[in-house]
Order: C-alpha cells, then sequence, then structure tokens
C-alpha cells in the first residue's frame, strides 16, 4: 500500500465516524448539515481511474450509511460524485500531465483554484443528497435553503480540513 492510499484510508477512517457520531449532529438551524466525510473524494489523486474512485466513493458513501441509518443516500450521491470528480476538477485545472498520484490540496494547486474545487464539489454533493432526500416529502423553499447553507457549512468544515491536512516535501503543486 503506497502512502497516499494508507493516508486516504487514514482520512476515511477518521471522518466516516465523526460523520455519524459527531457532524450529523450539528445541524444549524434545522437547515444546514456539515457533510465533512466527502473530503476523502474531494482529495482523491486526479489520476485515479473513473472506476477506482467510484469504487472508493461507494464504500465511503456505504459506510457512512450503515453508520447513519440512510440507506443508500449516501451510497449514491458519493458514487456519483466521484464519477465527475475528475470533469469538475478539469474546469479548475486544465491539465493533468505530470500529476503521479497528486492529491488535489491547498498546498498542491493553486489556493484559489482548490478552494473553486472545492466548493463546487459541495454544491454538487449537497444538491444531489438534498435531491434525493427530495422525494420522501418536498418543500422546495426548504429544499433551495438546504442546499445553499449546507453548501456553504460543508465547505467550511473542507476547507479548515484542508488547512489541517499535513503536507509533505515532495508535493508538487498541480
Amino acid at each position: 500500500m503506497n502512502r497516499t492510499s494508507l493516508s486516504l484510508l487514514i482520512t476515511a477512517l477518521i471522518l466516516i465516524p465523526a460523520q455519524a457520531v459527531f457532524f450529523n449532529h450539528l445541524v444549524l438551524f434545522n437547515v444546514a448539515v456539515p457533510l465533512a466525510f466527502i473530503f476523502v473524494i474531494i482529495t482523491l489523486p486526479v489520476t485515479y481511474s473513473a472506476n477506482r474512485a467510484m469504487t472508493i466513493g461507494f464504500l465511503l458513501g456505504l459506510a457512512v450509511d450503515a453508520l447513519s441509518n440512510t440507506p443508500g443516500v449516501n451510497t449514491l450521491c458519493c458514487t456519483l460524485l466521484a464519477f465527475m470528480r475528475r470533469p469538475i476538477f478539469h474546469l479548475y485545472v486544465p491539465t493533468d500531465n505530470d500529476l503521479a498520484e497528486q492529491r488535489p490540496s491547498l498546498r498542491t494547486m493553486d489556493t484559489a483554484s482548490f478552494l473553486k474545487f472545492a466548493l463546487t464539489m459541495c454544491v454538487v454533493y449537497c444538491a444531489l443528497i438534498f435531491t434525493v432526500e427530495a422525494f420522501q416529502i418536498f418543500n422546495f423553499w426548504q429544499y433551495l435553503l438546504r442546499i445553499v447553507f449546507s453548501s456553504i457549512y460543508t465547505f467550511v468544515i473542507i476547507y479548515a480540513l484542508a488547512g489541517l491536512s499535513g503536507s509533505s516535501s515532495h508535493e508538487k503543486r498541480l
């Protein structure tokens, strides 16, 4: 197991229980929920194939669903987010030449590019998860408020996690 895979595994093993035990209960105004575990998908190396990323997304969502009692919701949304990760990344970084297992982060990318990438991923995930949940009981304004404020809340936590994540001296800028 290489260093990148080990780092991703440790991050996932910390964020999955933290999401179920801690973050799911940090609801603001009965609207905004931080979905911090998507940090794992956001920081997947760009060079990972769609199949590998989707498998990781599926397993991540399945673990969160199992601990949060949300059957299949996070599994579906994490798999879709992992599939859309690379095209969204290329909106802000046009090429991935010479990336050799590099993970998107504040230290490996231009700060503005990483923040735009992370915010887009947060908005996409929140739109996906609340759209899936909206099939149960639908209140359009509540739906929009949840997407907007959960995206902002999640983005703030992802930004904090990105700032806390260590960087090694061998990482190159994307």
